[in-house]
């Protein structure tokens, strides 16, 4: 293994990353509200932001914020309600598009996506170019921007998919991988949270170049595992092939309330309706599971899990509904109840053996 030369022959991979999709979505349906602050989901009383338009970005609201927060954070702002039916039937229009150029597409989400172009239906050696068809055939077919990434694997194409975002591409060509890494602040490495992030800060790394001071022994020593992998990802080695098929492992379905809820016998009424829907999903999915876990957010937003794994697969409601009534009353709750949700894992999915070509292309 080398510590600094990267070794061809090179894939070549696309990140495609919508930008601001589910506000952008909104926009389309309504250009009323183009170039306005726009948060999707939750309100201004209680609920949580699921996206924010580039324009709200600017005053701090982001994903994940409470409707209350955010509305503090900018008094102007527009709530509107998620739309998943329009948001899946866009992604499908825009997933049709990356097939007109491989096969080898692996959604990530509804709004981004891997694209091994190393060999494509188009016969185009340049990824770059590709990509700007691509981002073009988006516009041109739906309205929507999009942003993306190219370089010699997932990672690489994924940082660089944010850097000129929005409606921009960035390409890591890969005689400039290696000084792309040595820069790249260690924050935005795969695998670093911020725990592990503020881990780093304190032994002074700060950058790629900082963690690539680190032997494998000392990495190992201080990440265990992880160690290893922040060897390689440093060096640029990140053999994770665009998998076509994405094998689920979970399935879920959750429901936050208008009103907190404290009275346990409410809280089943609201998970019988729950896990109506969550045997609707398995049902359609064809999926069955052995662990079935309960998802508890409370008031305060500390969230708790708890779960229970049984020796035979489940996936009809007759069959896991008394273990999430099971798991309600394990323990005494702590506070009042804000959302509620079922989910499935250890599911009845058969591995599949990655495959990838490796070739050389100019990029």
């Amino acid at each position: 293994m080398s510590n600094n030369l990267l070794n061809p022959p090179f894939r070549k991979i696309i990140h495609v990353d919508m930008d601001a999709f589910y506000a952008s979505v909104a926009e389309l349906d309504n250009p009323e509200l183009r170039g306005k602050a726009i948060a999707v989901g939750g309100n201004e009383i209680r609920g949580v932001v699921s996206a924010a338009s580039y324009e709200a970005r600017k005053f701090g609201v982001k994903s994940a914020m409470s409707g209350f927060l955010a509305k503090q954070k900018c008094p102007h702002l527009i709530f509107v309600k998620s739309d998943f039916a329009r948001y899946k039937e866009l992604s499908l229009q825009i997933r049709e598009i990356f097939y007109e150029y491989t096969d080898l597409v692996e959604p990530l989400s509804l709004d981004e996506a891997y694209l091994d172009v190393t060999e494509n239906k188009k016969g185009n050696p340049s990824a770059s170019l590709i990509a700007e068809e691509i981002r073009q055939k988006i516009y041109d077919k739906t309205g929507l921007r999009a942003s993306a990434g190219i370089s010699i694997n997932k990672f690489i194409a994924k940082v660089a998919s944010d850097i000129n975002k929005p409606n921009g591409q960035k390409t890591v060509n890969p005689d400039e991988v290696l000084l792309f890494l040595e820069e790249l602040p260690v924050n935005k490495f795969y695998g670093v949270g911020k725990v592990t992030a503020a881990k780093m800060y304190n032994l002074g790394i700060f950058v790629g170049n900082d963690l690539k001071q680190k032997n494998l022994e000392e990495l190992t020593t201080l990440f265990g595992k992880s160690g290893l992998h922040y060897y390689n990802i440093v060096r640029g080695i990140h053999n994770s092939a665009v998998k076509p098929n994405r094998i689920r492992k979970s399935l879920a379905a959750e429901r936050t309330f208008n009103t907190n809820i404290s009275s346990e016998i409410y809280m089943i009424e609201k998970l019988d309706k729950i896990a109506d829907e969550l045997e609707r999903r398995m049902k359609k999915a064809n999926t069955k599971g052995k662990t079935i876990t309960l998802k508890i957010k409370y008031s305060d937003f500390t969230q708790q899990t708890r779960s229970k794994t049984k020796e035979f697969f489940m996936q009809t409601k007759q069959e896991f509904f008394p273990i999430v009534k099971e798991l309600l009353y394990q323990d005494k709750l702590t506070n009042s109840v804000r959302l509620l949700g079922i989910s499935f894992a250890n599911l009845n999915t058969v591995k599949k053996e990655p495959f990838w070509v490796q070739l050389k292309f100019d990029f």
